[in-house]
């Protein structure tokens, strides 16, 4: 039973109702057009295994064409499980699969960026090492294989921390940026979306279950130190005690979106005066976090070409 509407469903309807709520999402959102090359980022969890098996189903009749990316970010004894599961899940559904790691890109693993940053004493987690790079490589490899949208997995749960997050940071123009899709298509960003943004982690858990995918049971060894696994410890106790939470605080911060869209003012697109990528700042954000670990990142470009 659904604790936030009190609905019952059985296994064929729930997997329809799922499947239906992407749907509606993309339409609804217009996240896709007529044969778009649909890069999605497929880690091998559960969330981007629903996705890319509803986007197969959904997409393709359309024309659509879909590559799977996984980023290996070097993390031993956690991500082997997800590249097997990955690969198999492409050739299953007759999808290319390529491979990125951050040893190949960087020239560094995870692992050893982590360590070099505590060797400096620099006062960055892990998560925020990979979130960067890791939103550097889907772009970068996006606009090289000529993609026109990069899907993600991001589902309610993930939205609704992230609206949290984001509130606790004073950090409105996020706010105002969040939503299915971005509000504006900026030169040299491959637009990236969000199709499982509104069915909740619970939701996919389930339905990844019902259809018999393959789970990935590891958790990544660096989460624990995040504040979005605090955020995510605390909507979790509100939600049980009040159902149907994490869908207000998304549909909410989706009216609040649509109220300010108009008055977000998007940062000018040059190039960094470093690696030469597309970005709103005099130095981007990779070219910084690798700067402060003592990484050359005017070598990066070509590695992605």
């Amino acid at each position: 039973m659904r604790q936030h509407s009190g609905d019952v469903l059985c296994k064929k309807c729930f997997v329809k109702s799922v499947e239906r709520t992407v749907l509606k999402t993309i339409k609804r959102e217009k996240l896709f057009v007529l044969d778009d090359r649909i890069m999605v980022a497929l880690s091998g969890g559960k969330d981007s295994i629903a996705l890319i098996h509803i986007l197969s189903k959904v997409e393709r009749s359309y024309g659509a064409e879909l590559i799977a990316v996984t980023i290996d970010e070097g993390l031993s004894g956690y991500r082997e499980e997800g590249l097997e599961i990955s690969a198999k899940v492409a050739k299953d559904l007759k999808i290319e699969h390529r491979v990125i790691t951050f040893k190949e890109v960087y020239g560094h693993s995870l692992e050893e960026i982590c360590k070099i940053a505590e060797e400096k004493e620099i006062g960055l987690l892990g998560c925020t090492f990979c979130g960067i790079l890791r939103r550097r490589l889907l772009n970068d490899y996006a606009c090289r294989i000529n993609a026109t949208k990069v899907a993600t997995g991001h589902n309610l749960d993930d939205e609704a921390q992230t609206v949290l997050i984001n509130v606790l940071r004073g950090d409105v123009s996020r706010l105002a940026r969040l939503g299915a899709k971005p509000v504006a298509t900026r030169t040299g960003f491959i637009p990236r979306v969000k199709p499982l943004r509104y069915v909740p982690e619970r939701e996919i858990a389930t339905y990844a279950y019902l259809k018999g995918f393959p789970l990935y049971e590891r958790e990544c060894p660096l989460v624990r130190a995040s504040l979005r696994d605090e955020v995510r410890d605390i909507l979790n106790c509100i939600e049980v005690r009040h159902p149907g939470t994490k869908f207000s605080v998304v549909r909410g911060i989706d009216r609040i979106s649509d109220l300010l869209k108009d008055k977000v003012v998007e940062s000018e697109v040059r190039r960094c005066s470093r690696c030469g990528s597309p970005t709103g700042r005099e130095v981007c954000r990779m070219c910084e976090v690798l700067s402060m670990l003592g990484i050359d990142s005017t070598f990066i470009n070509h590695l992605t070409e």
